[in-house]
């Protein structure tokens, strides 16, 4: 069985976050959505259609049933798609769920309504909702590690799952208001104290005395520090000291300075406005609360400090002395207006120098999708 993950035409909806990866890539709860669709479909292939420069990392595959990106799968909606009719397309209300062939045969799915992305803050505002939905997933009839006795549990254990290799001592792990999840030879140092819901994926660690406020996830090979609140790291970023970011979601390879912190809340308490790349301006959110979006390859100076919804493109390098502006573009050196170009050849150096302490460096792909970036107007 073949899948491809569609964008939807969702791709700039959801950018910074999708300029490097397709939308059914992104990570929330525990997972990607092609790494959760592969779970309840073992056997499923998946590809990804997706803009025409991503496709040379994330292919589309030939004769597949199309998936809205956008649908977070549960067990029902995954055996829907499973059984899903020749030339048929399933529906949930007016959204389209799958399509098979031609499409012209129109289903209702009658199961649970999944959880379905509209927005870009969707991914932090329903992370809650997914994590548990993913912790279910991932530890049904399977044993947890047990947890060292120098931790304080509050709540029951139950709702704990600690992988192979990982290492949790003399922390404070709170249950009451949602589980937490730890990855293979993940770390959580001493002093720290989580909130569930809470994952921390494979190889990543939480270091000294590190608060987590819940709904959070912290992907693979990140270093945290600090204080979190409804916070989504991809994947080998690093916010490895003191510092506030709440309501935000981070992509792949960034560093916060130490004392980096993001504004959440408006002073006035008022409904909060965000960068559109699809509009190319500010966009009412009829939201509260909202932190940075940040893209891959983008880092931020110590102390920091981001207003309130601020969105930084890729391969940004964020510094100066006064507050940034709420955007940011993709390639941008500092924040002066106008904003001077982080020119490419730096900013690769500059990736590959971070990607190396890990053993790392751009593929060629990769440097192809980033030059792409650094010269599309669409982009930044």
């Amino acid at each position: 069985m073949k899948i491809n993950l569609d964008d939807n035409k969702l791709h700039l909806r959801f950018a910074p976050l999708t300029l490097t990866r397709p939308l059914g890539n992104l990570r929330m709860g525990i997972l990607c959505n092609n790494e959760r669709w592969k779970m309840y479909i073992p056997e499923a292939e998946i590809g990804f259609t997706t803009e025409k420069y991503l496709q040379g990392k994330f292919m589309q595959l030939t004769d597949a049933i199309q998936v809205n990106a956008s649908v977070i799968p549960n067990e029902e909606i995954a055996a829907a798609v499973f059984n899903l009719e020749d030339d048929s397309t399933l529906f949930v209300d007016k959204q389209w769920i799958a399509k098979r062939g031609t499409g012209l045969n129109k289903l209702k799915f009658k199961g649970e309504t999944p959880i379905i992305l509209k927005e870009r803050w969707d991914l932090f505002l329903m992370n809650e909702e997914v994590l548990i939905q993913d912790f279910d997933l991932l530890t049904n009839n399977r044993k947890s590690q047990k947890i060292s006795k120098t931790n304080t549990l509050i709540g029951d254990s139950k709702f704990i799952f600690i992988e192979e290799g990982a290492i949790i001592e003399g922390a404070i792990l709170n249950t009451t208001t949602g589980p937490i999840y730890i990855g293979h030879n993940a770390e959580i140092m001493e002093g720290s104290l989580i909130r569930g819901p809470f994952a921390l994926c494979d190889n990543s660690t939480l270091k000294l005395g590190t608060k987590v406020y819940g709904a959070s996830t912290i992907g693979p090979h990140c270093k945290i520090g600090g204080e979190i609140s409804n916070v989504i790291f991809q994947s080998f970023s690093n916010k490895g000291h003191d510092g506030f970011i709440g309501n935000s979601v981070i992509g792949e390879w960034c560093n916060l300075g130490a004392g980096t912190n993001s504004s959440n809340l408006k002073n006035n308490y008022g409904k909060i406005s965000s960068y559109s790349y699809e509009k190319l301006a500010e966009v009412e959110t009829q939201q509260q609360f909202m932190g940075l979006f940040m893209g891959d390859h983008s880092k931020s100076a110590i102390n920091t400090q981001f207003n309130t919804a601020s969105v930084v493109g890729v391969s940004a390098t964020v510094f100066g002395a006064d507050f940034p502006p709420k955007f940011i573009p993709s390639f941008s050196w500092g924040f002066s207006q106008p904003f001077v170009e982080f020119k490419f050849d730096k900013a690769i150096e500059a990736a590959n120098n971070m990607m190396e302490r890990r053993s790392l460096f751009l593929s060629e792909v990769d440097m192809k999708i980033l030059n792409y970036l650094s010269t599309s107007k669409k982009s930044k």
